[in-house]
């Protein structure tokens, strides 16, 4: 799928340059997988669309090649309703449909964490200053005041860097794989138009009970699609679960090294002003 312009709201405007590069990191990984697939990557569009200095030309064809297309696949069916699925695809199928319900959810909760995450940003940047505001009032307290003060500002830079990170790196991976899913049930379903269309012709060569030595070759042709069409949604199932493994371990891993950072990072600053709030022994 062509990634979205995803834009976590009130969070991020889509004109700064961290939207920029999160969109140009997008669409370089969606020009990859292309590259990487062996038969998009033969694509007659798709080179033109790399080669050509100017795609004006381009343009008006290619919107009238998708409506082409959109009318030769109404013209498919022709109304006939496929009798059932092969198990094995109907499996695929429920594993998409589980498979895009439980990445929502993660999507939703993401989403709501980051922006609790931006939000409790906002009232750390407001507290730590506090702290430097009342030093100033006490000269006796001012060094352990201060010093909480820049410890909540190390804390707020931590916490700004892990935002950024989960914004930038995490969700649009979810997203990418939440579109991913619906692209693989669109594939599914042009699966079962082929099928319909092979079934179809069956019915109407049966129908007309011909004494035929053999069945017409037109029939044959279309069951050689159906064959083919399996044999490929097989081979992008695959490409596409070994992809989603590799790319969800680095997704969590990064995400758990990133949080284990942040921690850390506010452990250290902690830790280095206990110092200044211990009590001093009296110069004697």
């Amino acid at each position: 799928p062509l990634p979205e312009k995803f834009v976590v709201k009130g969070v991020v405007d889509r004109f700064s340059e961290e939207f920029v590069e999160t969109r140009r990191k997008a669409l370089d990984k969606f020009l990859k997988r292309i590259t990487d697939h062996p038969v998009l990557s033969f694509n007659e569009h798709f080179n033109i669309f790399l080669t050509a200095k100017d795609l004006n030309a381009y343009k008006k064809q290619g919107m009238a090649l998708l409506s082409k297309m959109g009318e030769s696949v109404k013209y498919v069916t022709g109304g006939y309703k496929l009798r059932s699925r092969p198990l094995e695809f109907a499996a695929i199928g429920d594993y998409l449909d589980t498979f895009s319900l439980k990445l929502g959810t993660i999507d939703r909760i993401a989403q709501r964490i980051i922006k609790e995450q931006f939000e409790y940003l906002v009232e750390l940047r407001e507290y730590g200053p506090v702290y430097s505001t009342w030093g100033g009032l006490e000269l006796e307290l001012s060094e352990p005041l201060e010093g909480v003060s820049a410890c909540i500002g190390n804390c707020c830079t931590a916490l700004e860097e892990l935002s950024e990170d989960m914004t930038e790196d995490f969700l649009p991976v979810l997203r990418e794989y939440i579109l991913y899913a619906e692209s693989m049930k669109n594939v599914l379903k042009k699966r079962d138009q082929v099928q319909a269309e092979y079934e179809a012709k069956l019915e109407a060569v049966a129908l007309k009970r011909e004494d035929r030595p053999k069945v017409p070759t037109d029939v044959e042709k279309c069951q050689d699609r159906v064959e083919c069409f399996n044999a490929d949604l097989k081979a992008d199932m695959e490409r596409w679960q070994n992809n989603k493994r590799q790319d969800f371990r680095q997704l969590l891993m990064g995400m758990a090294d990133k949080n284990i950072q942040y921690y850390e990072k506010c452990l250290t600053a902690w830790e280095s002003i206990i110092p200044l709030l211990q009590d001093k022994p009296e110069t004697k």
